[in-house]
């Protein structure tokens, strides 16, 4: 990952660099540092002080919460060209979640004193992380939306569909979902108990739906499982 066009074509594809004239996508790329993440390494803890933006070149993260009572919601998983960091567009002092590295990752990085200078300069980043942090609330709105009026097969259903359109690849058996999620992953993404999760991935493995091996999920029938949101709603 050491050549510069490689870089910024990868700039190019994030969200938070898109639109930007090939000038500035060079200054942007001039003005990242690298970052290297062994698996099950941290990146930053919940409280930390927001100090950079991070984009996943190779990898992926997992973004969690942890509660007050010491339980822990897993937020979402971010892949290659996905931003980690958002409390540094938003102005937030402190990260309101830990990243953890859930395979081997390689980002950029950028100061949160960086960014300010870029979203000044350039103001199409700015408008970008206006859409940014948009999509991000939209997002959350939808899960508070799903945890107080959705049924948990439902939840567990759409938790399933979106990681499979995220980070799923075509397989023989079906899409499956290409990095390791336990069942308790399933559960604090869903927001419910492991118990139930499990009850209910046992039913669907009998009808064919899914398909888990460990820590491994392939998605058979994703046209049964929209079946299943679509019942719910």
């Amino acid at each position: 990952m050491t050549d510069s066009k490689t870089d910024i074509g990868i700039l190019a594809r994030t969200e938070i660099f898109r639109s930007l004239s090939d000038e500035a996508l060079d200054e942007v790329w001039r003005l990242a540092s690298r970052k290297r993440l062994a698996r099950r390494e941290v990146l930053y803890h919940q409280g930390d002080a927001a100090l950079n933006l991070y984009v996943v070149v190779v990898g992926r993260l997992r973004a969690a919460q942890t509660t007050e009572e010491g339980n822990q919601i897993a937020l979402r998983y971010l892949g290659p060209g996905e931003l980690s960091g958002y409390a540094v567009l938003a102005g937030i002092p402190n990260y309101p979640g830990t990243v953890v590295a859930i395979e081997d990752t390689h980002l950029f990085a950028w100061p949160a004193s960086a960014m300010r200078q870029l979203m000044g300069r350039h103001s199409q980043i700015a408008l970008n992380a206006v859409a940014v942090l948009g999509s991000r609330y939209q997002e959350t709105q939808l899960r508070l939306r799903e945890l107080s009026s959705e049924t948990v097969e439902h939840r567990i259903a759409h938790a399933l569909l979106r990681l499979a359109d995220q980070a799923g690849r075509r397989t023989a058996q079906g899409i499956e979902i290409c990095f390791p999620l336990s069942r308790q992953d399933i559960a604090e993404l869903a927001g419910t108990t492991l118990h139930t999760v499990s009850r209910t991935l046992s039913a669907w493995e009998k009808e064919g739906m899914v398909l888990t091996t460990h820590r491994h999920v392939v998605v058979c029938q994703p046209e049964a499982l929209a079946a299943v949101n679509e019942a719910a709603t």
